[in-house]
């Protein structure tokens, strides 16, 4: 009998052993550029994250701008929505906060975990669906001017301070076939993104955006087509080149640093884009000049403006976990583990050297380029921030919009049409809510 005892008890410890071992397999979908500095350090997290937890497997799928939205979204209506993925915390996401398809990262991470984070950062308020589906790893300026002072001072110009500054460069510098300002549209969000949210919050502010969700004004008010007229007047005085709507977002940065444009225009991540790439030693700005030869600058007062000085701003992107995976089971374990390794004080350390963001993770330290350790500068120096459009719209209205600022660039619409249209893809976008 205690021979048959010590046989069972054999078999559940080795039972045990096996299943101490087994392995879960977690789908992961990450937003990645492999071209740009900090690629290979995104690569060395992960390698990172399996070496330290053998017992788990990482199914990985990497896209980046465009195609990354559109694979989610397919993802979300087929119901195959990956284990781990990257989220937008406003209307970007839409259709991940409204069907509720992420679990509350606030119930899963815990107090204790989320006390070292901004309060920016895990008040449910700031995302879509007023619940915590995703952690944001920054708040994110999508509104700055990066600025090489050496080219202006070598042809004559000081900072910009007003749009007539801006103005004044065009005649000299188009002369000598440099662009005053390059911002490329032709993936359709970075003008709407990028720029005429500020000319909105500037022109009309966040009170008649709430107006409109209210039902109290709409967007063919004269508030909303005067901020569309600044950015037609910015193509009419030559001040950005039509043919920027047929620069892809990733041409830009060579471009600008290469010296075809003085000033570049984009959000505060893309200063990930400029510095060196440890993987090949190389910078597009050195270090050096990036100290001493550019600046970041909000965009200059615009003639009308209600608001001066406020510059669009969100709360930045995040990890969420797929709500179709089974409460307390071992891989919503092991999904909580790697949200709380991507979140960790080392990660956050290695994506703020890498320019990718300032973390909202507290007393993050890290050796940073000149131009990444601009960007809280650039914050303190700019605090009134204004919405992002496409974080307070849906997809089916900030699309619209998209699509009407190109077509403005391309000189094809006008600001009246294309108020026209978004005041009525905001109608229909409405009445299907009902």
């Amino acid at each position: 009998m205690k021979k048959g005892l010590f046989v069972f008890l054999a078999l559940i410890i080795a039972l045990g052993s096996v299943m101490a071992q087994e392995k879960v397999t977690l789908n992961v979908l990450n937003y990645q550029q492999a071209d740009q500095a900090g690629y290979q350090e995104d690569v060395a997290i992960w390698k990172r994250f399996q070496e330290l937890n053998p017992d788990i497997t990482l199914n990985m799928e990497v896209l980046f701008n465009e195609p990354y939205h559109q694979k989610l979204q397919a993802y979300a209506a087929a119901g195959t929505l990956p284990d781990v993925f990257y989220v937008w915390p406003t209307a970007r996401s839409a259709v991940i906060h409204e069907k509720k398809l992420a679990k509350d990262l606030s119930k899963l991470l815990g107090p204790d975990f989320l006390k070292d984070f901004s309060g920016a950062a895990t008040d449910p308020n700031n995302q879509l669906g007023k619940y915590m589906a995703m952690l944001p790893q920054s708040f994110t300026y999508t509104s700055v001017m990066y600025v090489n002072k050496k080219l202006l001072a070598d042809n004559g110009f000081d900072l910009p301070k007003t749009y007539d500054d801006l103005k004044k460069m065009v005649p000299k510098l188009k002369a000598k076939g440099i662009n005053v300002i390059m911002l490329p549209d032709k993936d359709g969000w970075p003008m709407q993104s990028c720029l005429f949210s500020t000319v909105l919050g500037r022109m009309a502010g966040n009170a008649f955006v709430d107006a409109i969700l209210a039902g109290k004004a709409k967007f063919t008010d004269k508030p909303f087509v005067d901020s569309l007229k600044v950015i037609d007047n910015l193509y009419k005085d030559g001040i950005i080149a039509r043919e920027d709507n047929q620069v892809g977002y990733g041409e830009a940065p060579g471009l600008f640093v290469s010296g075809k444009a003085a000033i570049y225009i984009d959000g505060d991540w893309r200063v990930g884009a400029y510095i060196t790439d440890k993987a090949s030693g190389k910078a597009l700005i050195p270090p050096a000049a990036q100290e001493t030869d550019f600046a970041l600058l909000p965009f200059p007062a615009i003639p009308g403006e209600v608001n001066p000085g406020v510059v669009s701003a969100i709360a930045g992107t995040g990890w969420a976990i797929s709500a179709s995976i089974p409460a307390g089971s071992a891989k919503e374990k092991a999904a909580v583990r790697l949200i709380k390794y991507l979140y960790s004080d080392e990660v956050q350390a290695i994506r703020y050297s890498t320019g990718a963001y300032v973390p909202t993770r507290k007393n993050v330290k890290a050796n940073v380029e000149p131009l990444v350790a601009k960007v809280p500068l650039f914050y303190a120096a700019n605090p009134k921030t204004c919405y992002v459009f496409d974080g307070m719209f849906d997809p089916a209205v900030y699309n619209v919009l998209n699509d009407g600022l190109i077509a403005i660039g391309l000189g094809t619409s006008t600001p009246e049409k294309v108020a026209a249209d978004v005041q009525k893809a905001y109608e229909t976008w409405k009445a299907s809510q009902k």
